[in-house]
């Protein structure tokens, strides 16, 4: 009878230890799954668990467990060969090696290059996100740049213009000596005549502006930065005066004609504007006997020799209205311009007063010897040669042939001739201020001489000359002793000249 070999003990614990092997490995391949779904989740790097490099090669060292024999030929008689039985193919299947389980190599290798592939798209993504945020983020700084280019180009508009163009109205402002440029910006701003007090300060500085001056100051929110600024410049009041609406300039060596053109234009700002007085007043209030008598009484010592009415002159205030800058306000007259202008000259001459006196030279005979020198010279020394020309031929009783004069008479002095026509003058003219024919002076002066025709005419220079002659195209003035020296100076700085230009 056959008997059947069923496994050992110890062929069934091998049986057992190699299926807790393959629960191990399944175990690690499934979270190793979960682990990929982790990172793909999160974009996380390849972290996949590898399985333990021992348990496979202990799984892949284990033998197939051996099947013992569990009963023998008795031991008396040799045993014959006992062949296999289907018990024993049966036992020998149960007892062959498990399967390999396969590779995760292939799997690990798939999944991580799809991982990579996963991580460049969205790497791919982000740099596209990232562009697009930049792009964003520029095209915001250049319309943040833009728009605070635009703002600052209107603030700056807008902060040098008026603060109200329709105002009328004066103010005062006070600045104290030393201030700086930020501190009357303060002022100003406070006043309400400037929109920031720090744009003043960082305007003025910019544009290079200082020379600010201390004082009173009468201002208007109609003004802009820029005449604001003008305004500051000038000198200020020591105590708070009338308002100044505008300013009127008489130049040096003007005729009361010209003088009364010049007070029609307002030269306080840049931009000329017109004032209140009309030039036919001006004319009609310097030949009112009336207005003449109150300003010989108010001012003695200048108008004392006055001339006449019937002494041949044209105005007899002409010489005696100063040149220069003068204010005038909202109520102010033609007539106390007039008077600004007496009171300005007798304040020069006061000076003089004693000198002329000691002199025996009255104040009617210096303006109207200044009034020639005023025109003649062009340098202080040229002035005080050329009164001492005058005086040296007055006191030889020459006539001292101005063609100034004449051009007086005529009512062209103040307009522009040409060299022509004053190298041709009418030296026969019939009037008392041809002093070509007449000796001595003329009747009164012929403009309104400034300081320094004043000087020349009180102090001149101690020469012997009689004669000079100023070159045509220069000005430069030649002085002789001898009528021979001086028709040759003629001949050379005059006549040539005019010849030279009829050629050309």
């Amino acid at each position: 009878m056959r008997e059947v070999n069923y496994l050992t003990d110890k062929s069934q614990d091998s049986e057992k230890l190699l299926s807790f092997k393959e629960q191990i490995l399944r175990d690690l391949e499934e979270a190793n799954e979960q682990l990929l779904k982790i990172e793909k989740e999160y974009d996380l790097p390849d972290r996949s668990i590898e399985t333990p490099s021992s348990l496979k090669e202990e799984e892949e060292a284990t033998p197939p467990p051996k099947v013992e024999e569990s009963a023998s030929a008795p031991k008396e008689e040799p045993a014959e060969p006992v062949k296999a039985t289907p018990a024993v193919e049966e036992k020998s299947e149960l007892t062959k090696p498990a399967p390999k389980e396969p590779s995760q190599e292939p799997v690990e290798e798939s999944l991580s290059r799809s991982s990579r592939n996963q991580r460049q798209q969205k790497q791919k993504k982000q740099n596209k996100i990232a562009k697009r945020i930049v792009r964003t983020v520029v095209s915001l700084l250049l319309i943040v740049i833009v728009a605070t280019g635009i703002f600052a180009v209107t603030y700056i508009h807008s902060a040098v213009k008026p603060m109200d163009k329709n105002a009328t109205e004066f103010v005062t402002v006070e600045i104290p000596a030393g201030s700086s440029n930020r501190e009357i910006g303060a002022i100003l701003e406070k006043k309400g005549l400037v929109k920031n007090g720090q744009f003043f300060n960082y305007y003025t500085k910019f544009k290079n502006y200082s020379n600010f001056k201390s004082g009173y100051f009468n201002l208007q929110k109609s003004m802009d930065l820029e005449t604001i600024i003008q305004k500051l410049q000038e000198e200020g009041t020591k105590t708070p005066q009338a308002p100044v609406l505008g300013k009127v300039t008489i130049p040096e060596g003007y005729t009361i004609d010209q003088i009364a053109t010049a007070i029609t234009a307002d030269v306080s700002t840049k931009k000329a504007g017109k004032t209140p007085f009309k030039k036919e007043d001006f004319l009609k209030a310097v030949q009112d006997d009336a207005f003449i008598e109150k300003m010989v009484a108010k001012y003695p010592k200048l108008l004392a020799n006055l001339p006449s009415k019937d002494s041949g002159v044209r105005y007899r205030l002409e010489g005696y209205l100063f040149p220069a800058t003068y204010n005038y306000g909202k109520d102010t007259t033609v007539k106390e311009m007039i008077d600004q202008m007496l009171a300005a000259m007798d304040q020069n001459l006061s000076p003089y007063y004693e000198t002329l006196e000691s002199k025996n030279i009255n104040v009617n005979e210096v303006l109207t010897l200044a009034s020639l020198v005023e025109k003649e010279g062009a340098t202080d020394q040229d002035r005080k040669d050329i009164a001492s020309v005058f005086y040296n031929r007055l006191n030889q009783d020459m006539p001292l042939q101005s063609n100034i004069a004449i051009l007086y008479a005529e009512g062209k002095l103040g307009q522009k001739t040409t060299l022509k026509e004053d190298a041709t003058i009418d030296t026969e003219l019939d009037s008392p201020y041809n002093i070509y024919k007449n000796t001595g002076l003329m009747p009164g002066p012929v403009d309104n001489p400034g300081v320094s025709a004043i000087e020349a005419a009180v102090n001149p220079s101690k020469t012997d000359y009689l004669y000079f002659v100023a070159n045509v195209e220069n000005g430069e003035v030649f002085f002789a002793k001898t009528y021979e020296e001086h028709n040759k100076n003629v001949e050379e700085h005059v006549n040539s000249k005019l010849t030279q230009a009829s050629s050309n």
